[in-house]
């Protein structure tokens, strides 16, 4: 054998032991790295994980991966998880150019030239980006993810090999940081509906049990939240003497914070109309505990009137709140309006209030905007129109026929469409 041949041949059995070897490498990497993602149901620990194997696989010195979500607002939503970082520079960002081209093309992709590669012309590249090597993560044919690494050690460029062993760790990684998300998004679903039971919980427990009973006087109330957890409240409050306090509220926002809102604002307005007669004193006292005590985008809406049946007089304050109405027993009607801001919203409110007399069978119909803004399947509202019309014609009934009457009217409307916003209605009736 002549010695051409044998250089020859000692050449090929060295590249071989060179392919040998790195393919053991990679099997050591790619065992390692489901041995020690498998084990784990955390995202990021997951994620972290990847990461640090893949800069060891392909010798670069940052890497990162961003999650992609697909929502109804947006075609994408990225979610930058992790990124690890093997020298002191700045973390880079996934550009979004990188990130629509992947989720056309659905396919690995290496740059080793960024400033004069011809399909990211245009792009302004970090200038201590010298090469790139980006995979996508795919689940059931759509992309969950992409896992990009920056820079090849050495200054070298990333080979067709480490193109090929960075998209095998993506598609072994893939599934799993899909499930570990899911099973992230299924315990956050399992909290939320944890704290809507004790929001829910806390909301009933602040409506009245019972209502107290006037002489001369019926009086009803009723609340059909729109979720679990509502924004409307509403109390009947024994006062000093025989009078009688009547509130309806309707908060900010939803869910345990509204929950917890709304008991912060009962336990204010309870606890001031037993040092306070006047409506619009107590609103007053009320806003500047709400504001001092909240964050400026709580507040909330409150009809509050204060019963004197001895007189038969109906003092009122209004904070923002939907006009309530007032109906004779000859059925004409007028509104008790609006006569301030709504509590929580500045400090320095102050609120007028008026009153107005009752005779025998006039009722006081008080409800929320979760009423006049109940819409059936065509998106038309229910409006004020028809809630005088329903206690129109309901007004010779009893507070909880007319009551009643009229959220029936609203469901019906409704047609069978799911609330938008809480339905919250109060009435009071004089009888003698």
């Amino acid at each position: 054998m002549a010695g051409s041949e044998i250089i020859d041949r000692l050449k090929g059995l060295e590249d071989e032991n060179v392919r040998l070897r790195r393919a053991v490498e990679e099997l050591s990497i790619l065992n390692d790295l489901s041995r020690t993602i498998g084990a784990s149901l955390n995202t990021e620990e997951i994620i972290q994980t990847v990461v640090r194997r893949s800069l060891r696989a392909v010798s670069a010195e940052q890497g990162v991966v961003t999650l992609v979500e697909e929502s109804e607002q947006d075609s994408m939503k990225t979610l930058i998880r992790t990124a690890e970082v093997s020298m002191e520079r700045v973390k880079y960002h996934f550009n979004q150019a990188l990130l629509g081209w992947m989720y056309i093309n659905k396919k690995p992709l290496v740059i080793n030239d960024p400033a004069t590669d011809e399909r990211f012309r245009g792009i302004q590249w970090d200038a201590s980006i010298k090469s790139l090597l980006v995979v996508p993560l795919i689940v059931k044919s759509k992309i969950r993810g992409v896992l990009s690494v920056y820079n090849k050690k050495d200054g070298k460029k990333f080979t067709d090999d480490d193109l090929r062993l960075l998209s095998i760790i993506a598609a072994q990684s893939a599934q799993i940081v899909e499930n570990a998300r899911l099973h992230e998004q299924e315990k956050a679903l399992v909290k939320m509906q944890e704290e809507l039971t004790m929001a829910a919980a806390i909301q009933n427990e602040l409506l009245p049990a019972t209502l107290p009973a006037i002489p001369g006087y019926d009086v009803f109330a009723d609340t059909i939240p729109a979720t679990s957890v509502g924004g409307d409240s509403y109390d009947v409050i024994q006062s000093s003497g025989d009078g009688l306090a009547l509130c309806i509220a309707d908060v900010s926002g939803k869910g345990m914070g509204a929950a917890l809102l709304m008991a912060n604002l009962q336990a204010t307005l309870r606890a001031t109309v037993e040092t306070r007669e006047k409506p619009s004193l107590i609103l007053d006292h009320s806003n500047r505990l709400l504001y001092r005590s909240t964050s400026p985008e709580k507040f909330a809406t409150v009809f509050l009137a204060m019963l004197d049946p001895a007189q038969h007089r109906l003092t009122y304050a209004n904070a923002g709140h939907d006009p309530a109405i007032l109906i004779t027993s000859n059925g004409s009607t007028s509104e008790l309006p609006s006569t301030g801001l709504p509590v929580g919203l500045f400090e320095g409110v102050s609120y007028e209030e008026s009153s107005v007399s009752l005779n025998p069978s006039d009722v006081v119909v008080i409800f929320t905007d979760g009423i006049t803004e109940s819409m059936d399947t065509a998106q038309a509202q229910f409006g004020r129109e028809r809630i005088l019309e329903v206690i129109t014609a309901h007004r010779i009934g009893s507070a909880k026929e007319i009551g009643k009457a009229l959220l029936d009217s609203v469901a019906a409307f409704s047609k069978g469409m799911p609330p938008s916003d809480d339905r919250t209605v109060l009435v009071v009736k004089r009888f003698v």
